[in-house]
């Protein structure tokens, strides 16, 4: 799942960066308002997180603007701002939620699963699609009754993927999820990535669609 982090904090957003990446999110930081609507015009994120006091445009007016255009994308404000007053403009505006610094990282990712799960019209945090379950909170994978050991970016894989079982997605699309900014992507990982999820979970779940990408097979 690939985070959108807009905090002008130096300390607090490389502390939110790592401890997000550490929880098996891609996260691109951005540090001003203007910064933040150029991510967004041009790269597909599964979730913001927003502070509201920033340069050059407030997140109040970013947020503003996001639900004018109708995007429906989850917004988390994390901010200071601690008053009913601003809890109140953050949410009318169209947040849908607001933690208020400091807060700790678990917490933080708990919020970010708690929103996933609700945009992806999902109540409980485990994600069953026929004989293979997948927990985003423990990164625990069972299939046929086995526990399926897979490695970091082979889970974000995976998960990515059962998110939408049936729909083919393409090279180019998993890896937009997979890595953030400054991360090298190597011409073969995403291939060398799928072909191990498919030697442990089978060729027959995870699909490749030749020429057009890859998928969960639909549950029968």
């Amino acid at each position: 799942m690939r985070l959108l982090l807009v905090e002008d904090d130096l300390m607090i957003g490389e502390s939110i960066r790592q401890g997000m990446r550490q929880d098996g999110f891609t996260v691109d930081w951005v540090q001003d308002g203007r910064a933040a609507d150029l991510a967004l015009a041009s790269e597909p994120y599964d979730l913001m997180l927003l502070d509201l006091g920033l340069p050059r445009k407030s997140g109040l007016d970013i947020l503003k603007d996001v639900r004018r255009r109708g995007n429906t994308l989850p917004i988390l404000i994390v901010t200071a701002r601690d008053s009913v007053a601003d809890r109140v403009a953050g949410l009318d505006s169209g947040a849908d939620d607001y933690l208020v610094k400091p807060f700790d990282l678990d917490e933080l990712a708990a919020h970010i699963r708690a929103l996933l799960r609700r945009h992806a019209g999902r109540v409980q945090p485990l994600i069953v699609h026929g004989e293979l379950s997948l927990n985003p909170v423990t990164h625990e994978v069972i299939f046929q009754g086995r526990n399926i050991v897979l490695s970091a970016r082979e889970f974000a894989l995976l998960h990515t993927l059962i998110e939408k079982p049936g729909a083919v997605l393409s090279r180019a699309q998993l890896e937009e999820k997979l890595y953030g900014w400054g991360e090298e992507v190597e011409s073969n990982a995403l291939v060398a990535h799928i072909h191990n999820l498919r030697k442990k979970l089978g060729a027959d779940m995870v699909r490749n669609v030749r020429g057009v990408g890859y998928m969960i097979a639909a549950a029968q």
